[in-house]
Parts: C-alpha cells; structure tokens; sequence
C-alpha cells in the first residue's frame, strides 16, 4: 500500500549525466515545476553517488568454504 498523492520528479546531475528519482508529496496550489526546479538545486549527489556505492558493494572475503572429507 502506498503513500497517496505521491509525485515522483526525476533529476539529472549536470556533471555526470545521472539519473536520480526524487518522491514528494505537494501541497494544494504548489506548482511541479518550481518544486522540480528547486529540488535539483539542493539535492546532494556526493550522498547519493555514496549511497549506490555502498548498496552494490562486493564484498570479499565471503567466499564460500570447499568442504574436506
């Protein structure tokens, strides 16, 4: 069950061409491209580019073990 009257905006980061999805909830009368506009300034893509870095992470050393008879 989601959240109603959800808007999803997608950003682009001007250096490197990423995409990125923000989700908002406006309020009655907000226009979508003022808050777009404004959103894409102030979005934090060091965080970001960090945070994908670290969900698909390898990891090493988790190997599985050979088991000996």
């Amino acid at each position: 069950m989601g959240i109603p009257n959800v808007k999803r905006f997608r950003v682009q980061n001007p250096e490197t061409g990423q995409f990125a999805t923000i989700m908002a909830v406006l309020p009655k009368g907000a226009d979508p491209e003022v808050y777009q506009a404004e959103a894409s300034k102030r979005f934090d893509w060091k965080a970001w580019t960090d945070a994908q870095q670290k969900q698909f992470k390898v990891r090493v050393g988790q190997q599985k073990q050979k088991k000996t008879k």
